[in-house]
């Protein structure tokens, strides 16, 4: 926010200027700790749509031919004509940025989330991979869990007393409205459209385990949360009384939404199940507490993502969830430790914060609880038992073969990069997440000799309800430098000067799309404005540019965490990869999906490909 500027007043007020922007600066952070952020946020701006076009053009160029690009050129000045229907759908932007707060959000929630039909699990939901532990008894599992639960508690109640350090970029204050969202929201399925419940002052948690609920009450009568040697001991009588594995009611979270929908509604018409179901709703967060099932041959990190992706499948932890719920923690008997967190709410990075805390607070506070002392433990537990109908168990047996087809279908490799990480790349005067971007290129490229369209997500928080925009890394720049590095008869010289282009304009391109000023964003109000004045879908969109470059086959997000772990995700299409990573000072960790189904794409390829692609750029770089 721009208080003052002193550069333009008399030298003679110089002092005075630098004490009133000083007491300005120190008003506004008293004020952001007594009301909301949103109230000193500028709201999303509308870019202009010539400017927006001409960004678009460019960035088609790679998957056109020179009689396409012509074409779209056309396409692009007819859509621009004066009374024609881009300047009609503009109009209908700008006159809803003066009546919204955020002219986008709520298209974007619903579009993006609540009206996807797809399956949350894979397709939306992403897992985020903490630390890994070890974990030599069940009673340091639960010792674990116990802790893990103080941790979030703590987190919460920071949150719920307003007192989350405001986050900035540059000098720029971010909406911290996502925190608000993050304990208590829950995900309901609802035909068409699902619906989002908030339960900020909720007392309550949910434990899964063997499939079987069970609710947590986690405050005593004054107030004050339980202990650890409480909570143990509720957990431990959680897991005693579920020695055997309950219906898996859970597993239809893992649905197709509508269908979901279908038996969520059967389930609610049962006042039980509908207080069951309110209990879930309205819980702080869910902490799933998993069997070790993982027998597979791969690495400690993959296990993880696995099960903090979509829990193995229905033999394994699959059920052992309720993927609508915006936060569950999950601790498997192997050590595999992390969350499943529902994305409409809130983006990667709040998420993220979260886990540092708690993976800090865990390891600066972790209490020991003498499991062989004898205890009047408050049990404060409820077991939560569903009444299932058979239509209902026909459901349930549809969406385990549903899950573990997907399951099936999931190919991950998560692994860490250990030659170097950011500190090389500041080294080098390079931005680091451009950087690995283009790595991220450079190995597509290698891989499949086309240019691949590239979505990386660019918060777009400093503005009111902000949430993200597309960055379209695939460019003009990206592909020449991929081609130089593959190009053996390219000069060293060259190869960095299309290195340090193609970083430049990823990096440009990032700071226009964290002001509001992206392609992808503004292009979707532009549709969804032809719909609601029930005009025609624009020739534009129907092109072969709109929908090759729309096509996202490398879906990526820097997900940043001081502690050693990551995000992981599917890819958005069928042919895709989905490459999330946590670049460190010295290393970087990276989980890579993609779907065995298809025949073009292949995680365990494209690691190789990406590790010789950002072993090649240093190599290049310090030669």
């Amino acid at each position: 926010m721009k208080i003052l500027q002193y550069s333009y007043l008399p030298f003679i007020y110089f002092s005075l200027s630098i004490m009133v922007v000083k007491l300005c600066s120190i008003a506004i952070r008293c004020y952001s700790k007594l009301a909301p952020i949103s109230k000193v946020l500028a709201r999303q701006p509308v870019p202009k749509l010539d400017e927006t076009l001409r960004k678009y053009l460019r960035s088609v160029q790679p998957f056109l031919s020179n009689k396409e690009l012509t074409n779209t050129e056309n396409l692009i000045q007819e859509f621009l004509r004066d009374g024609g229907v881009g300047p009609k759908l503009q109009r209908y932007l700008e006159d809803r940025t003066r009546k919204q707060e955020n002219w986008l959000s709520e298209w974007w929630l619903n579009t993006a989330y609540l009206e996807f039909r797809e399956p949350v699990v894979v397709w939306s939901s992403p897992g985020l991979v903490f630390p890994l532990r070890k974990f030599n008894l069940e009673a340091d599992q639960l010792m674990y869990a116990a802790n893990m639960i103080k941790a979030a508690l703590s987190y919460k109640s920071i949150i719920d007393q307003n007192q989350i350090p405001q986050e900035t970029i540059g000098n720029d204050p971010l909406d911290m409205n996502q925190y608000n969202k993050i304990f208590g929201t829950c995900r309901i399925p609802r035909p068409n459209r699902d619906q989002l419940v908030y339960n900020k002052d909720s007392k309550h948690i949910i434990i899964i385990h063997n499939n079987t609920f069970f609710k947590l009450n986690t405050f005593y009568e004054d107030g004050q949360p339980l202990t650890i040697e409480d909570l143990y001991d509720n957990l431990l009588a959680i897991v005693e009384s579920s020695t055997e594995k309950s219906i898996p009611i859970g597993i239809l979270t893992s649905e197709n939404r509508d269908v979901w929908a279908q038996s969520y509604q059967i389930l609610e018409e049962d006042d039980h199940n509908k207080q069951i179901l309110n209990d879930i709703h309205s819980s702080s967060f869910v902490l799933c507490l998993d069997s070790s099932c993982d027998l597979s041959n791969i690495s400690p990190q993959t296990k993880a993502a696995r099960q903090t992706i979509h829990g193995g499948g229905s033999e394994c932890n699959g059920a052992n969830r309720w993927f609508d719920k915006t936060i569950q923690f999950i601790v498997n008997r192997d050590g595999q430790v992390g969350l499943t967190y529902e994305h409409s709410p809130a983006e990667g990075q709040p998420i993220a914060t979260m886990m540092d805390y708690i993976v800090d607070f865990v390891d600066q506070h972790f209490e020991e609880v003498d499991t062989s002392a004898l205890r009047n433990f408050a049990l404060k537990n409820t077991k939560l038992q569903f009444n299932v109908s058979p239509k209902v168990t026909e459901y349930i047996r549809n969406a385990e073969k549903n899950l573990d087809r997907l399951v099936e279908d999931l190919e991950l490799n998560c692994f860490t990069y250990k030659d170097y990480g950011k500190r090389f790349i500041k080294e080098q005067k390079l931005s680091p997440d451009s950087f690995i971007q283009m790595a991220q290129q450079f190995a597509f490229y290698r891989l499949h000799k086309v240019p691949g369209a590239h979505y990386e997500s660019a918060s777009t928080r400093r503005f009111l309800h902000g949430r993200t925009e597309t960055i379209r890394s695939c460019s003009v720049e990206s592909i020449r430098f991929a081609q130089k590095m593959l190009n053996s008869k390219a000069s060293r010289d060259d190869r960095i000067l299309a290195l340090k282009d193609a970083v430049l304009s990823h990096k440009n391109y990032t700071v226009e799309a964290m002001k509001g000023l992206g392609v992808d964003r503004h292009l979707l109000g532009l549709k969804i404005a032809a719909k609601e004045l029930n005009i025609e879908l624009p020739p534009l969109f129907k092109d072969p540019s709109y929908s090759r470059s729309t096509h996202m086959r490398i879906s990526t997000s820097q997900v940043a965490s001081k502690c050693d772990g990551f995000m992981c995700y599917g890819p958005l299409v069928n042919d895709g990869y989905a490459c999330c990573y946590n670049p460190r000072e010295e290393d970087m960790n990276f989980a890579i999906s993609a779907l065995k189904s298809n025949e073009e794409t292949d995680a365990d390829k494209f690691r190789e490909s990406l590790e010789n692609s950002l072993d090649d750029m240093k190599n290049l770089l310090v030669a």
